[in-house]
């Protein structure tokens, strides 16, 4: 393998390890405000220990996802050089704003943390909805800067020079909002439903019921209404990547013929040899309507394109049927919860809590393969239409070695981050069993004393 391929290997991989964690960490301080503002109005003492349990959650991945980021951000300039030496005055400005946003989360992580029983209820409070805030406004700030690589702007390209460079110009780039939605709505519904399928486990186990399914409702709350919008985000992706990238377009459809009332496809095994596509389903002028709102607009097929501009097909068009395959089951597992609210004796069914098990890890799938779509897509462009990806790497042998360090590095960090987790998740069964085990002796306590003997 060559150092491009390595590279490339090393930047997927680290990036799909960060996106994970970078996701629950936006997403979780939501959570636990909530757990937090029922506790201050009720005054139940179960949502004050859910409340703790999900601070120590946040605080890990918070930390986790530092850890990874920081390593992400030397693996630019490490790997991809003649990208950051052109693209670092350009992009700077989120890049700047992210890292000001991670330290606005730091300052109120600490303050939350330790500011139980210290400062104002209602001031510490909002200390966790600052993390949150600080949180989504950091990973929208990275997503600018990724959509600047596929809709770049804010400069002149002359002679092979940028100039001329407008950073809120870059910023504010014709990508950054439709991804930054995208994005943001497929943070919710992952870690949402990951969460609450960890406390349905918990409630299909008969642990500590009464404070896992306050946790489950609160956190499938936000997975279901995220998954009912995120179909709304992704049309207005699909439109946009239709006008500026119809290359991405045709390989996430596997379209090679350009056509006009272009069919929809549904599922199909990808042949790159001979351009084909078979085993799939179709729908009749659904691809134009959905991307241009006309049943019998023209779609330009990969074959219309330079063959050394197009992008894997196969890889790109199978990610695609993943991400938006998964998608449309949780959409459909968001409904099943709304209707289990009318519908009380869902909940003792235990198919009921074994759906929502099964379809836990999922939404990082799609997150996965979503990236895949958006990176793999763009290729062979790390600046579209601008810079190759080749053209960007770093000259420096020897890139094997880095990435097998990184592989090891990551895989010892997933390890300790997952015994963590369980071992938190261990220890609020165990204090929660042992709390009411107090209550209960308290209870049945009866005192003897004061009785007078008879001579």
């Amino acid at each position: 393998m060559e150092n491009l391929d390595y590279a490339r290997l090393q930047m997927a991989f680290t990036l799909g390890f960060h996106i994970i964690f970078a996701c629950i960490g936006m997403v979780m301080p939501f959570f636990m405000v909530v757990s937090h503002h029922k506790w201050l109005k009720t005054r139940n003492p179960i949502y004050k220990r859910l409340t703790m349990a999900w601070l120590k959650g946040v605080a890990i991945f918070f930390v986790t996802g530092a850890v990874s980021g920081t390593a992400l951000s030397f693996e630019l300039g490490m790997l991809w050089p003649e990208f950051m030496k052109h693209a670092g005055p350009i992009i700077g400005m989120p890049f700047s704003l992210e890292g000001a946003a991670f330290f606005v989360e730091a300052i109120a992580l600490g303050f939350y943390l330790y500011g139980w029983n210290k400062l104002p209820e209602k001031f510490h409070w909002f200390t966790g909805v600052i993390i949150g805030v600080a949180g989504v406004a950091s990973g929208i700030l990275v997503v600018s800067a990724n959509g600047w690589m596929n809709a770049p702007s804010g400069f002149d390209y002359i002679n092979g020079e940028f100039t001329n460079i407008d950073p809120v110009a870059a910023l504010l780039n014709p990508a950054w909002f439709t991804q930054a939605l995208h994005m943001t709505l497929a943070a919710f519904v992952a870690t949402s439903f990951g969460v609450a399928g960890i406390h349905a486990f918990q409630i299909f186990r008969k642990r500590n019921v009464e404070l896992h399914i306050r946790a489950f409702k609160i956190a499938i709350v936000f997975g279901a209404i995220a998954a009912f919008l995120q179909p709304i985000s992704g049309d207005l992706s699909a439109k946009d990547v239709a006008e500026r990238q119809p290359v991405k377009l045709a390989a996430m459809e596997a379209h090679y013929e350009t056509q006009k009332g272009a069919p929809l496809y549904i599922g199909g095994i990808v042949d790159e040899e001979t351009r084909t596509v078979s085993n799939k389903i179709e729908i009749p002028k659904a691809l134009s309507f959905l991307a241009f709102g006309d049943f019998n607009a023209e779609v330009k097929g990969l074959n219309d394109f330079p063959d050394d501009e197009l992008p894997p097909v196969a890889i790109v068009h199978y990610a695609f049927q993943t991400m938006v395959g998964i998608g449309t089951l949780l959409m459909f597992a968001g409904l099943i919860y709304f209707i289990s609210l009318r519908k009380k004796n869902w909940l003792q069914n235990k198919y009921y809590w074994l759906l929502f098990i099964a379809v836990a890890p999922l939404g990082f799938v799609a997150i996965e393969a979503g990236w895949i779509v958006t990176e793999v897509g763009r290729q062979p462009w790390i600046i579209h239409q601008i810079m190759r990806t080749e053209d960007a790497v770093t000259p420096m042998p020897g890139m094997k070695y880095s990435f097998f360090y990184y592989l090891f590095l990551y895989t010892v960090l997933a390890i300790t981050v997952a015994w963590l987790m369980s071992r938190q998740i261990r220890s609020l069964n165990r204090e929660t069993a042992e709390e009411k085990a107090e209550n209960t002796s308290e209870k049945n306590f009866k005192p003897t004393g004061g009785n007078k003997s008879k001579d």
